[in-house]
């Protein structure tokens, strides 16, 4: 199991992320599609070769090609989304937030799978790259289109875990630890 694989990866330190990856995909809270995409949407976000890597493959053990593609979009349009809102909401002047973006972002309206869960997977990518601007807009559609509080919980669950679990195992590669670099290669 590739989720097995991360958590052998990561040193006893961390082993409060180990359990909290295995609650995590054992919970129920989200449908399958939302649980799943929201691990591999996270996982892009994290850009850990090795954690990409495993939760792809776990993933596509449980979305359709469809659902993964959604997935990966989602990382990819809130890369970009995130960077330009974050900038949006904190730069002093407040003209910023009366132009336009002027950026293609199609993918948001037409995601080929469940808008609400391509939009649990941005909320989550979001919370990763910490635009609150995006945070804001993707938990207010969510809301009013009747996810519970407790199942965007979830995903900024996972978002976090997954994120956790990246950082931990780039820093293992940065101190020359051998079995993390063999890992990450």
């Amino acid at each position: 199991m590739s989720i097995e694989n991360i958590k052998s990866a990561i040193p006893d330190y961390a082993k409060d992320i180990k359990l909290n990856i295995s609650s995590l995909a054992n919970d129920e809270t989200l449908n399958e599609q939302q649980l799943w995409g929201t691990f591999l949407a996270s996982a892009l976000a994290g850009r850990n070769k090795f954690v990409i890597a495993q939760v792809s493959a776990e993933a596509a053990q449980h979305l359709s090609p469809e659902a993964m593609e959604a997935s990966k979009a989602a990382a990819s349009i809130m890369a970009m989304n995130n960077v330009y809102y974050r900038f949006v909401h904190l730069a002093s002047n407040k003209e910023y937030q009366t132009m336009q973006a002027k950026l293609r972002m199609n993918v948001i309206g037409n995601p080929g799978i469940d808008k609400i869960d391509f939009e649990l997977w941005s909320l989550a990518v979001s919370a990763i790259n910490a635009c609150g601007m995006c945070i804001d807009s993707h938990e207010k559609q969510l809301l009013q289109h009747g996810v519970t509080k407790d199942q965007v919980q979830t995903a900024v669950r996972i978002a976090s875990v997954i994120h956790a679990a990246s950082a931990i195992l780039d820093g293992e590669v940065a101190m020359g630890n051998e079995q993390a670099m063999s890992q990450a290669a």
